[in-house]
C-alpha cells in the first residue's frame, strides 16, 4: 500500500497554496533541482560530449520508457520518450494509417484534445487523396466504428469533463472492423489505472508534464504495441531512429522495434528531471492510488455541491466513469477561476464555461479537499469574482 503522507512529503508545494491543477503542470519533486544541477555541472560540465556514453545520455529514452511502461500497462522494451506530444500523435497516427493502406478515415471525437485534432486534419489535408477526419460526439463513438474506419484516434481522459472512454471495449470494436487503436494518456498516465497491453491497444501516446511531474517542456512518449514494433514504419525518420546512427548511412535504416520511433535528440536536462520524478513512482500503486483519486474527488464533489448550487457538474457522476479530475460550469468561471488562485487555490479554466480541478494523492489529502471547498464558497456565494482585474483574459488560461 502506497504511504501517500510520504509521498507528499517529497514535492515542493508553495506554502498557503492547494494545488488541484496537477492535471495541468504537476508540481516539483523536492530532489529534482539538485538532480538538474548536477547533470548540468558534473556530466554537461565535466564530462561535455562524453556524457553521452560516460553518464548514459543515449540510454535514457528507453529506459525512462520502461518505468513509464510500468504505469500504462506495457510489455517492457515498447515504450520511448523524447519529442513533443503532437509529433507522438503524429507519428502513430501517420504510421497506422500506413498499414492500413486501403482505408481513408480517422475517427476520433468532438471531445478530444484540440491539438490531435488539428494534427489529423493537417496530415489529411497533406495526404489527400480521399483522406478524412469523422468526429462524432464522445458518446457515439462505439456506434461509429464501421468497416470503413482506418484508425482510431481517441484521449481516454477527456480534457474538459475527465469523461472516461472505455480503452478495452472500444479497441476490441475497432479490431473487430479491422481498424486500429491509437490512445491519448495524456490525462490517463499517472491518474489512473491504465493496461494498454491487456486492451490490446496498437498505439499509445502521452506526455509527462501532468500528473507525471516532469517538469514544463518534459519529454512525451510513445507505446507501440510488440505485433506491430517491428513493421510500424516510422513517420518521422529521424537520425536516432536510424538502426545504427553512427553508420551515418546516406539512406535510412530504421531500428528495432520502438527504437525506430526515436527522432530528435534526447532533452537530457528535461529527461533528468523526469528520471526524478519517476523514482517517486516507482514506488506508487496504481489501484491504490486511483481509490484514493475516487475519495478525494467525491469529498470535493459532494462539499462543492453542498456549497455552492450554483455550480453544475460537468464531470460524470460516477466516479468510475471519470477520470482524476472534475469540472463544474460555471457561466463566469474564468473570472471565478483567477479569485481563485488569488485566494491560494490553483485550478483551471477551459472554455467555454468549465473550472476544473486535478485529484493527485501524491501530494494531496483531506485537509487540502477541504480547504478549496472552503475557497470555492467564499469566491461563488459572495461574488467575489466580479471584479475587473479578474475579467481580464491572460495567455494561459
Amino acid at each position: 500500500m502506497t504511504d501517500f503522507a510520504a509521498t507528499k512529503a517529497l514535492f515542493h508545494l508553495p506554502d498557503g497554496i492547494v494545488y488541484l491543477d496537477g492535471n495541468s503542470l504537476g508540481p516539483l519533486p523536492r530532489a529534482a533541482a539538485a538532480r538538474v544541477s548536477q547533470t548540468v555541472t558534473d556530466e554537461w560540465g565535466e564530462m561535455l560530449i562524453t556524457g553521452w556514453n560516460k553518464a548514459g545520455w543515449m540510454a535514457l529514452p528507453m529506459a525512462l520508457g520502461d518505468r513509464i511502461g510500468r504505469l500504462i500497462g506495457a510489455e517492457p522494451g515498447h515504450v520511448v520518450t523524447g519529442d513533443t506530444l503532437s509529433i507522438k500523435v503524429y507519428q502513430a497516427l501517420a504510421s497506422a494509417l500506413a498499414m492500413r493502406p486501403d482505408r481513408r478515415v480517422i475517427l476520433s471525437d468532438t471531445g478530444n484534445f484540440p491539438s490531435d485534432l488539428y494534427i489529423t486534419q493537417g496530415l489529411v489535408k497533406m495526404l489527400g487523396d480521399g483522406y478524412e477526419l469523422r468526429l462524432v460526439a464522445p458518446e457515439e463513438v462505439a456506434e461509429a466504428i464501421t468497416d470503413d474506419i482506418a484508425v482510431t484516434l481517441l484521449t481516454e481522459v477527456d480534457y474538459r469533463t475527465g469523461r472516461k472512454h472505455d480503452m478495452a471495449a472500444l479497441t476490441a470494436k475497432a479490431h473487430a472492423v479491422g481498424a486500429l487503436a491509437i490512445w491519448d494518456l495524456a490525462h490517463s498516465a499517472g491518474a489512473i489505472e491504465v493496461d494498454v497491453a491487456g486492451a490490446g491497444a496498437d498505439f499509445a501516446v502521452g506526455c509527462t508534464y501532468k500528473y507525471l511531474n516532469g517538469g514544463p517542456g518534459a519529454p512525451a512518449f510513445i507505446y507501440v504495441a510488440p505485433r506491430h514494433a517491428d513493421q510500424a514504419p516510422p513517420a518521422l525518420s529521424g537520425w536516432l531512429g536510424h538502426a545504427a546512427p553512427f553508420a551515418f548511412d546516406l539512406d535510412y535504416r530504421a531500428g528495432a522495434g520502438i527504437e525506430r520511433m526515436r527522432v530528435g535528440t534526447p532533452p537530457i536536462l528535461q529527461m533528468r528531471a523526469l528520471d526524478c520524478a519517476l523514482d517517486i513512482w516507482d514506488s506508487v500503486d496504481m489501484a491504490a492510488l486511483r481509490a484514493r483519486s475516487i475519495e478525494l474527488s467525491e469529498r470535493f464533489i459532494a462539499g462543492v455541491e453542498a456549497a455552492c448550487p450554483t455550480l453544475t457538474l460537468a464531470s460524470p457522476r460516477d466516479p468510475q466513469n471519470r477520470g482524476s479530475q472534475v469540472s463544474f460550469r460555471f457561466d463566469q468561471g474564468y473570472a471565478a477561476m483567477q479569485a481563485l488562485i488569488d485566494r491560494g487555490l490553483i485550478g483551471d479554466f477551459r472554455a467555454p464555461d468549465i473550472m476544473r480541478f486535478g485529484f493527485t494523492p501524491l501530494y494531496l489529502d483531506e485537509a487540502d479537499i477541504d480547504r478549496a471547498i472552503e475557497i470555492i464558497a467564499d469566491v461563488i456565494d459572495n461574488a467575489l469574482w466580479d471584479q475587473p482585474q479578474y475579467m481580464e483574459r491572460k495567455a494561459v488560461t
